[in-house]
Formats: C-alpha cells, sequence, structure tokens
C-alpha cells in the first residue's frame, strides 16, 4: 500500500473506490500512529506515523487498502492528569468514527491508562501493552442494495410503540431458528413480525444497539452490560447482536421491517461512554484527547463532571464532540434508514456550563438540520445532576418519556387516594405539560413499565425489589416502585390473587391504550413476562431478561386482550387525538368535548377534585366533533364515549348521564370481566352501572334523544 497525505474530512476510515483515507481529531495530541492488523484482527502487521495535521485532524491515506482492513490508533501526547491530559500511545485506541468494530475485551490491567494498585492511583503511568485483548476498528464496504425502501412516516398520533432488546426478544423464540435468535436477522424474520402485526406495533424502540463496553466489575462477578448503555463506538452496529459479522445486517433488518410499515427507533446514548470517571479505562476518547471529549471540573481537570452517575459526561461544549454527535445521527438517519432516536438521558446533553440550557447548541443544531429535525424525536427528559428533571421542558418537535404518566398510573391502580386530578391530567395527554409551550398529546410518550424497573407482571407482583442475582446485596434499582403484589410477594397460586393480579394488569394496559398521547408498551408485558422481582436487570444477559415464549393459558388470554384494545384505539380517533381537550361546547351540539363525572352521573366541582378518599372518576369524551381534519382535509367524527375508572375495592354503583342526549350505553370493555367486549348489552342512562371494584370500563354511545 501506497502511503498519501489524505484529508481531513471526512472524520473516520473512507474507501474511495481506490483506497482508504483515515482521519481523526486530536487538539492536543503530539502524534498518532495508524496500526493495521492480519483479516481476522489478531496480529499487528504495521505501524504507520501520520504527517499530516490540518486544522487539528491528524489525516492519511493508504492506497490500494480495502474494505476489511482491521486497524486501531495510538496517540503521543502528555499525561499530565491534572491538566486534563491523559495520553498513553501503549494502549491501542478504537477510531470514533470507526463504522465496524470486532472481537470483545479481555479485561486485563493493561486496558487502564495508570498503575493500578499504585498508591498515587491514576496519578500514575502504565506502560503494558492492550492490543492483546482490545477491540479492533474494521473498515467497510459502504453499498447496500435499499431498493425502494422508505420510511414509514407513521404520524404520532398513531404510533404504537414496542421496546425490545435484540437479544432478549428472540433469543428464546421457538420460531426463529437457532443460528438466528437474540440477532438483528432473527428480529426481522417471518414469526417476530406476525407478532408484532397481531398486536398492530407501528414502532420498535430498539434498546442501544451501538457498540458497547461492559464495566469490568461486572466482568470480574460473572456478569455483563446487558442493556448496553455503555456506548464506546457511536457508529457501529453491536457485534454481539450479529449472526453474519457484517452491518449489511442490521440494513437488511430495517429494511425488512419497514416493507412491514414498522419503524425503527434507536436508543441512543450521547452523554457519556464506557470510559468511566478518572479510574476507568483507556479505550479511545480518553486517549485520543481526553480534555476536549470530556466534560471536566473546572477545579480539578483530573476528575470528571458526572451527570449521568456513570462516572463521565461528554463535553457538549466542544464543536468537534458536537460534530461527532451530529455525524453519527446522520450516519444512522441517512445510512442505516432507521425512522428516530430516543436519547438517554437528554438533559446531560443540554447542559452548557452546570445548568441545563434548553435553548442549548444541541438542540439548536438539530433544529435547523434538514435530516435530523424531521425524524422522530424522543427525551428521557431528565439526568442525575442538579436541574436535571426537565419532564415537559424540552423544545417543540421533541416527545419525552413522560414518568409523571407512568407515576400517576401505578400509584392510582394501587389505592393510592388523592390522585384522580393527576389521573385526569394524564388521561388526557397532560396538557398541564406540554400545552403551553405549543406541542401537542403526542409529546407525551406514556408507560407504565420500561426497561429499567419491574416487568408489568411483576408491579403486581412484587412489594419489593428482589436484586440479589445483580451481585450487590440488592442494594441496587430503584425502592419507588408503586407497586402492589395483591396479598402475596412473588409467585402464587391463590386463584383470588391470581385473578386480582389479572384484572389489575388489565386496568394498567387498558389505561395506557386508551389515554391521549403515545403509548409505549415493553416487549414481554403484552403476555405476562416477568423476571421474577428484579427491577434492575441492566447486567443479567440470562433467562432472567430473556423473553419467554412458552405461553400458558392465562398468557393467551391477556395477550388476545391486548390485542383487541390496540385494535379499538385504531379503529377510533378519539383515543389518538392530535389536538388537546378543549373542554368547551362543541358547536352546534351545546355538549362539551370532554366532561369529568361523578358516580351521581354529575359534573366533578371544584371541591370534589381536591377529596382525598375519591377513587372513582367519569370521563364523558364527545365523537361529534374532534376539531381536527382527515388527510383529505375532512372533519374527523368518531362514536361518543364513556370511560369508567375504580381504583377503590368495592363496587361503586355509578350513574349513567344522559348528556349529549344518550339514551343508552353499550358496553364495550369490562376488565372485571376478564375485559369481554360484551356486543349487544345496553345500559339505560340514568341508571347506575355496577362499576366493580379495581376495574376500569368503557362505553359507548348507542342511542340519541330525538329532535
Amino acid at each position: 500500500m501506497e502511503v498519501w497525505p489524505g484529508k481531513p474530512y471526512p472524520l473516520g476510515a473512507t474507501w474511495d473506490g481506490q483506497g482508504v483515507n483515515f482521519s481523526l481529531f486530536s487538539e492536543n495530541a503530539t502524534g498518532v500512529e495508524l496500526c493495521l492488523f492480519d483479516a481476522k484482527g489478531r496480529n499487528e502487521i504495521e505501524r504507520i506515523p501520520f504527517t499530516e495535521q490540518t486544522d487539528q485532524v491528524w489525516h492519511i491515506y493508504l492506497r490500494h487498502a480495502r474494505p476489511g482492513l482491521c486497524y486501531g490508533y495510538r496517540v503521543n501526547g502528555p499525561f499530565e492528569p491534572h491538566k486534563g491530559h491523559r495520553f498513553n500511545a501503549n494502549k491501542l485506541l478504537l477510531d470514533p468514527y470507526a463504522k465496524d468494530i470486532i472481537r470483545s475485551i479481555t479485561w486485563n490491567d493493561a486496558h487502564f491508562g495508570y498503575r493500578i494498585g499504585h498508591p498515587q492511583a491514576d496519578l500514575s503511568f502504565d506502560r503494558r501493552d492492550n492490543a492483546p485483548g482490545m477491540l479492533r476498528c474494521r473498515v467497510i464496504e459502504p453499498s447496500f442494495t435499499w431498493g425502494d425502501d422508505h420510511r414509514p412516516n407513521v404520524p404520532w398520533h398513531e404510533m404504537i410503540i414496542y421496546e425490545l432488546h435484540v437479544k432478549g426478544f428472540t433469543r428464546r423464540h421457538p420460531g426463529v431458528p437457532p443460528e438466528l435468535q437474540g440477532t438483528y436477522a432473527g428480529l426481522a424474520t417471518e414469526p417476530v413480525i406476525e407478532h408484532l402485526k397481531s398486536l398492530g406495533i407501528t414502532t420498535v424502540e430498539l434498546l442501544p444497539v451501538h457498540t458497547h463496553a461492559a464495566e469490568r466489575p461486572l466482568h470480574d462477578r460473572g456478569l455483563s452490560n446487558y442493556w448496553g448503555y455503555n456506548t464506546i463506538g457511536f457508529f457501529a452496529p453491536d457485534p454481539r447482536f450479529s449472526a453474519t459479522g457484517s452491518i449489511t445486517e442490521f440494513k437488511t433488518m430495517v429494511k425488512t421491517l419497514h416493507s412491514e410499515g414498522i419503524e425503527v427507533i434507536l436508543d441512543v446514548v450521547y452523554n457519556h461512554t464506557a470510559e468511566g470517571n478518572h479510574l476507568g479505562p483507556t479505550l479511545s476518547f480518553r486517549g485520543i484527547d481526553n480534555l476536549s471529549y470530556y466534560h471536566l471540573t473546572p477545579e480539578d481537570p483530573r476528575y470528571y463532571m458526572d451527570y449521568t452517575g456513570c462516572g463521565n459526561t461528554l463535553n457538549m461544549r466542544h464543536p468537534r464532540v458536537l460534530q461527532l454527535i451530529m455525524d453519527s445521527l446522520r450516519y444512522w438517519a441517512i445510512d442505516m434508514h432507521v425512522d428516530g432516536f430516543r436519547f438517554d438521558l437528554a438533559s446531560a446533553l443540554a447542559r452548557e456550563l452546570h445548568e441545563v440550557n434548553r435553548l442549548g447548541a444541541f438542540f439548536d443544531i438539530i433544529h435547523q438540520d434538514p435530516v435530523l429535525s424531521q425524524m422522530k424525536l424522543i427525551a428521557e427528559p431528565w439526568d442525575l445532576g442538579d436541574g436535571g428533571y426537565q419532564v415537559g421542558n424540552f423544545p417543540v418537535g421533541w416527545a419525552e418519556w413522560n414518568d409523571r404518566y407512568r407515576d400517576a398510573m401505578r400509584a392510582y391502580w394501587k389505592g393510592d387516594g388523592g390522585l384522580i386530578g393527576e389521573l385526569a391530567y394524564r388521561l388526557t395527554g397532560s396538557s398541564d405539560l406540554y400545552a403551553n409551550s405549543g406541542r401537542r398529546p403526542y409529546a407525551s410518550i406514556n408507560f407504565i413499565t420500561a426497561h429499567d424497573g419491574f416487568t408489568l407482571e411483576d408491579l403486581v407482583s412484587y412489594n419489593e425489589k428482589h436484586n440479589e442475582a445483580n451481585g450487590e446485596d440488592n442494594r441496587d434499582g430503584s425502592d419507588n416502585n408503586l407497586s402492589w403484589n395483591c396479598g402475596q410477594e412473588g409467585a402464587s397460586s391463590d386463584p383470588e390473587i391470581r385473578a386480582l393480579r389479572s384484572r389489575q394488569k388489565r386496568n394498567l394496559i387498558a389505561s395506557l391504550l386508551l389515554s391521549q398521547g403515545v403509548p409505549m408498551l415493553v416487549a414481554g408485558d403484552d403476555f405476562g413476562r416477568t423476571q421474577n422481582g428484579n427491577n434492575n436487570a441492566y447486567c443479567q444477559d440470562t433467562e432472567i431478561s430473556w423473553v419467554d415464549w412458552n405461553l400458558g393459558e392465562e398468557a393467551i388470554r391477556f395477550l388476545a386482550f391486548v390485542q383487541r384494545l390496540v385494535r379499538l384505539r385504531k379503529e377510533h380517533p378519539l383515543f389518538g387525538r392530535r389536538k388537546f381537550f378543549q373542554g368547551r361546547s362543541i358547536r352546534g351540539t351545546g355538549v362539551k368535548d370532554i366532561l369529568w363525572l361523578n358516580p351521581d352521573g354529575l359534573e366533578m366541582t371544584d371541591d370534589e377534585w381536591d377529596l382525598t378518599y375519591a377513587r372513582c372518576l367519569g370521563m364523558f369524551i364527545s365523537g361529534e366533533e374532534l376539531d381536527e381534519r382527515d388527510r383529505r382535509n375532512r372533519p374527523v367524527k368518531d362514536n361518543t364515549f364513556l370511560l369508567l375508572v375504580n381504583a377503590h375495592h368495592e363496587r361503586i354503583p355509578f350513574k349513567l348521564p344522559s348528556v349529549g342526549g344518550s339514551l343508552k350505553w353499550v358496553a364495550t370493555l369490562d376488565t372485571a370481566r376478564e375485559g369481554n367486549l360484551m356486543p349487544g348489552v345496553l345500559f339505560k342512562a340514568g341508571r347506575p352501572y355496577p362499576l366493580e371494584g379495581r376495574s376500569l370500563v368503557l362505553l359507548k354511545q348507542a342511542l340519541k334523544a330525538r329532535p
């Protein structure tokens, strides 16, 4: 291979058909070496020093180099921790722009830039070579036949999100070939897609698929970072999910899901990296330019600002770090065809100094970007620093995980009092959080459960977390679960307890799918997956986390219930409004678009909202005129519904209203009757409906009074 000067742009390793250009940013380095390895990435065959540097970017071009070439970097510079510099050329480093990463880390002390056990800790210097146990970068062939692939572009208000882990979802699926279980290819198989479509899923949200590195303490305990929130490669699909070892497998998965009308959203972690705090390993960014890439403490740059709880925070104030994240997002959007992103600990991305800046550079750049501004953007709107909780404060164009919704629904159905006012806001799209800033109900991503915490089954089966398998003496994971075990901790053979748990699950799922906003289900919750009370299974790459597809009768019945609810939601646009309710009369009808009722069938008074003992509420929602237009610009109309909820343990006779000229109501759903639709059963207005304890009922207007 001939060595030419190369170009500073684009960053990373780029094959142009005749050779490969290598480009690496480092503001403070004094020298860079390119290390080449054999085809399997085992043995180093050559080191080539960079002689060209332009605008703090080191570059070189290897004529006749081809895709498949394995490489890494060694970077020279000062080792001065108190000044923020941690260069160590003894460490083989990953290219921050590597689009393919192979092998796995073999953990040993050589991966650390300092001498572990040395009295001066990270101030000491380690001269051991970490290359034998280190990951490798690999040059890619970027071409792929996308054909007529196009994004489904599901409207926000029509979305049903399904959060899943690529490996855990198919690892035990009997319909997926064994060699494809737990892989991108497995996710694109017919049985998996059939399940998603039977549920009415429009959008899958994948837990992190960027290449990650498990923390050494987990490795030493025989565990791993299963969830993957420990990124070390922002461009490379994680090889642990690949059946073929080729990045085209990921592209094929996206293309296949798109062909079935299903969107792909990635859970991305741009707030920190796998290198941890000042005692962490040197794998990439720390050794390339620690002072530039990380947010260091101003009083002593030896230490890191930790807004993430993971040891470090990427320095979004540096233009090259900002460029790295934007280039990564554009790569996944343009080259990999994904449909959007869910940003882990998104508040950390808005920090320019110590405070969260709502109009930070990160958001400004995304909003003006012609590609990224059109993607589905979802924030986890908090981090662990002061002022990091920002639910409701993200800009227009962003949706947010709404933990206010999660907590309100859990607490209400658990039986806590004084919540009906909060419940009303959450059922109707959380206008108190999003309306004043010009956002819509679909800014709220509603969820009862997520990957982090109890599964739905465990939420109704455990009062306490049971994380002993994580090896931390049950100290890890949240203690505030707002869960209720229905009378017995853990699995139960008592038929009354099992029946109550099933009803509570129906209550929670029905609330989720009948609320305004975007509902998010978690893989396996649709048929009762359990983690045996573990509410922090991040390190469990075991059957604790893998979805069990061996469904019993109860699981099959519950799955059918969820499927019916999703169909009901999709059939009635009233449950997926694009605009908030106004609480005012619909033109020409004299009927409000929404009306809150007490058990006497009368409109709620101001005093009644504040009653701490109140656990029963009715919501009349009119379908006469939704103040919306369809794609053909026609007014959207729907049936009129009455939603009744009762978290009290006793039956409450709820007087059915005659508002809107309703003479009779038909019971569409009753969770106390296993969710049976009861077709044709009519209930007269003015008569009480037997609203059982701990139940949800949905009634549809059947007849109107004649004029």
